[in-house]
């Protein structure tokens, strides 16, 4: 049984043409290949409500799929052309109430014109006078590719360049990142996919984007967080520390008596945004004492431990 082209959309009978736009919008969008990449349905999906568009927007040929139904399905799909036997009767076919014209004016060459204007004229699947099928020459399918890119390019973006299996040859392809791409980013490069096979255009090349880690830096949203070394005469004494970020070396302001763990801002060094503003750099202290002490060293820190004891584990319980 022939599928409803309606039901296809999800609309009525009555819907006018903004709901049945909008209808197809949403399905194509929830079935393109692009979102399902291994599905087989919705790829079959997505062509139906494809086909069921291409005929309910269509005035004319939404008049004439209401007046025959499932006799048009057979002609839209190819399954039926003059002369065949078995085909859809036209007894008494009123051109007028589905064209508005008089008598079928602009179809001179018969039912073989009528039928090629009523399916697009001589484009894609359309049928030429002497009864041959023709095809417009098919676009090249899409390429996705995974693209890992420096931790330093995607919160900076920058220029790459890379090498991609397509038609048979390894080319060599040239991107701009643009400043704040995460792992999980889509790129799209129009027409440098897969080929077509019949000279059409190529398709389009997805670049998945993956970031790799920083061995310092870690991004969290638009801020950025650095574990920052410290001595542990800066942390008592407090002092002046050069911090790099991503628009340059800043210097930070190390309170006196600063522990492990305390976290220190830096407005707007983080990742810039695509609205103008940049997030920020968040640093968390972490004080490095040497490997081993020489004697004098380590008089003075016993003379700065008794000096100054310290209740640090006076709330620790289970």
């Amino acid at each position: 049984m022939a599928e409803d082209l309606y039901q296809t959309l999800g609309v009525s009978k009555t819907a006018g043409k903004e709901e049945i736009q909008k209808s197809y919008r949403k399905l194509a969008r929830k079935y393109h290949p692009d979102m399902n990449a291994d599905s087989d349905e919705a790829r079959e999906k997505f062509k139906r409500v494809q086909e069921a568009y291409d005929v309910l927007s269509d005035p004319e040929k939404r008049a004439a799929y209401d007046r025959y139904g499932a006799d048009f399905e057979k002609i839209r799909g190819g399954g039926w052309s003059p002369g065949a036997g078995g085909g859809p009767s036209f007894d008494g076919l009123d051109l007028d109430q589905i064209f508005g014209g008089t008598g079928g004016a602009g179809f001179q060459g018969g039912f073989g014109d009528f039928f090629e204007q009523l399916m697009g004229g001589g484009g894609q699947g359309g049928r030429s006078r002497a009864g041959r099928t023709s095809r417009a020459p098919r676009r090249g399918s899409n390429l996705r590719y995974e693209l890992e890119i420096p931790f330093v390019t995607a919160v900076q973006g920058g220029k790459t360049e890379f090498y991609v299996q397509r038609g048979g040859s390894n080319d060599k392809l040239a991107v701009t990142i643009p400043s704040g791409v995460q792992t999980g980013s889509k790129i799209r490069l129009r027409q440098q996919g897969h080929p077509s096979h019949d000279g059409g255009s190529n398709g389009d090349l997805i670049l998945l984007i993956k970031v790799s880690p920083h061995p310092h830096f870690k991004r969290i949203g638009q801020n950025l967080e650095l574990k920052l070394p410290i001595s542990f005469g800066e942390a008592a004494l407090g002092a002046k520390v050069d911090v790099p970020t991503p628009s340059g070396t800043v210097t930070l302001t190390i309170p006196p008596c600063t522990s492990s763990g305390k976290r220190l801002r830096l407005k707007g060094q983080g990742v810039q945004s695509t609205k103008g503003g940049a997030g920020d750099l968040i640093v968390e202290m972490q004080i490095q004492l040497p490997e081993s002490l020489d004697e004098s060293s380590q008089a003075l820190v016993e003379q700065f431990a008794d000096a100054n004891p310290a209740p640090a584990r006076t709330n620790l319980s289970f």
